[in-house]
Order: C-alpha cells, then structure tokens, then sequence
C-alpha cells in the first residue's frame, strides 16, 4: 500500500503581496483627495454659495468609498495569505488620513466655518473653538484607536459576545469617519448655519469620537464568508443592499452608518441591563400563618 505524500503549502507568490497594498493605495489616495475636496468646497462657499456643495458631497462619497477599500485590503490579505506586518502598518498610517484627518477637515468647514453671521460674535467664537478641539478629538481619538489595535493581539471587549463571532473593540476609525460622512451627505451638504445645529454637530463628534476609544463591542464580520455564501439569502440580501444604495443612497447609507455605531451602545445598554436584572434578589415568598 503506498502512503500518499503531503507536499508543504506553497508560499504565495512575490505579485500577490502587492494586492492588499494596492487596495491600501487606494484607500490613501482616496483619503487625500477628500481632503482636498473639503477645500474646494469650502472657497466654493467662501463665495457665498451656501446651499448644495458638490465637492463635500464628493468628500463624502471618497471617505465611504475608502472604507470599503479598507475592509477589502484585510480581506485579501487573509485570503491570499499575504499578511505582513508592513501592509498593517501601511494601512493604519493610511486609516489615519482617509478616516481621521479626512472626516476631521469635512467635519470642521461643514459644521462649523460658516455659521450665520447675525449669530452673536462671541457666542460665534466660542462655539467655534469648542467645535476645533472636539475636531482634533476626533482625530486623536481614531489614532489611539489605531494604535490600541496594532498592538493587541487577542483584544477582549468589556463585554464579550459569543464565541464563535469576532469582535472589535470599540468604534471602529472606518465606521467613525463614516458616521461623519454619511451625515453630511444626507444633508445634501449645505453648511451647517444654525448655532444650535453646530452644538449638536460638536456633540455628536464628541461621542462618536468616544465610541471609539470605549472597550465595547463591535461585530467586525471577519468570520462572515462573501466567497461562498451559505445560502442564496445572502446573495439575495447584497443584491438588495447595492439596489437600495443605489437609488436611495442617503437615507440607506446614513442608516448603515448610524445603525452600525449604534450597535455597539445598543448591546452594552442591553448587558447593562441584564446584569441589574439579574442582581435583583428575588422576593420572599409571603408565609401564611393559620
């Protein structure tokens, strides 16, 4: 009887480490040129131009398309196997300008830049340097987030889910920036003029920015398959998805953001609340005297 050799798994070609960098790439120029997009918005409504600005919307679009780009770069890395600890460096740097400096820069000169200017002066300024220090929160925020991830191996959220499902812990920098994305593409990206919208705008930067530096739960989809999916449902449910992105994109993609950052503070209410249930002492059963 021959015994069947096992021949070692050949290693991946030279050619397949430069696809997650390309994807990297991508991620980086797109990262840039929102930046430079939220410029030429902001001169376009230095003009006077304050209702619908095409070039937040296009910084807008670039960071959401950047995250995709981000989500595919690990996911090929995997699948190849090609991992390095060169491409996870690269791509973090990259995170840190297409979802930290990026959304910070659209943030700032939609939000912020052009209040009304029958606002009172002072009330005006103060907002304003309230608004660029939780701008520049945000982007610490991202980074740290960034940085806590490179260096843990096995992270362990503050409330753990199920085993067999991975999890981030905290707000993902990609789901951040796409919350801030997602907003102001929703809003057509006209500039927020109305003080009371701006300190809504400077608290919801604040907690996003929070989210993400939090210890809670974040499904991150690692252990979901999109090559071979286990039943036509999901062939079903992403042709449903890229329909409805596809003619209603502002509600649905506003809704995908919102829902996702959501999650997180969702689930640690939801373990907040069990664990008071279950401290709870049960009552003591009344005793009957005859």
């Amino acid at each position: 009887m021959s015994s069947a050799t096992h021949h070692p798994p050949r290693p991946p070609r030279r050619a397949a480490y430069i696809l997650p960098s390309l994807f990297t790439a991508g991620n980086l120029f797109l990262g840039f040129l929102a930046i430079t997009k939220a410029f030429q918005g902001a001169m376009l409504a230095a003009t006077g131009v304050l209702g619908r600005n095409p070039h937040w919307e296009a910084a807008a679009l670039m960071i959401g398309a950047a995250s995709v780009l981000d989500g595919l770069d690990g996911k090929i890395a995997r699948m190849t196997n090609t991992a390095s600890d060169f491409g996870r460096e690269l791509d973090s740097l990259a995170d840190v300008i297409a979802f930290g400096v990026a959304p910070a820069i659209l943030a700032w000169v939609w939000g912020f830049h052009f209040l009304d200017s029958s606002t009172d002066p002072h009330l005006r300024e103060q907002i304003q340097r309230v608004g660029f220090f939780f701008v520049f929160l945000f982007v610490m925020c991202g980074a740290s987030r960034l940085a806590r991830f490179n260096i843990t191996t096995n992270p362990l959220p503050k409330n753990p889910g199920r085993p067999d499902r991975k999890y981030f812990v905290g707000l993902p920098i990609p789901a951040g920036a796409a919350v801030i994305a997602a907003i102001v593409y929703a809003c057509d990206s006209a500039p927020l003029q109305y003080w009371p919208y701006t300190v809504a705008w400077t608290a919801l930067l604040a907690f996003v920015a929070f989210l993400m530096v939090s210890t809670w739960r974040y499904r991150s989809f690692k252990d979901f398959n999109y090559v071979n999916p286990k039943s036509p449902v999901s062939v079903i449910g992403f042709g449903t998805l890229i329909y409805l992105v596809w003619n209603y994109s502002q509600p649905v993609l506003l809704g995908i953001a919102t829902f996702y950052a959501g999650s997180g503070v969702m689930i640690r209410l939801g373990g907040i609340i069990k664990r008071r249930v279950r401290r709870r002492p049960d009552p003591q059963p009344k005793v009957q005297h005859s």
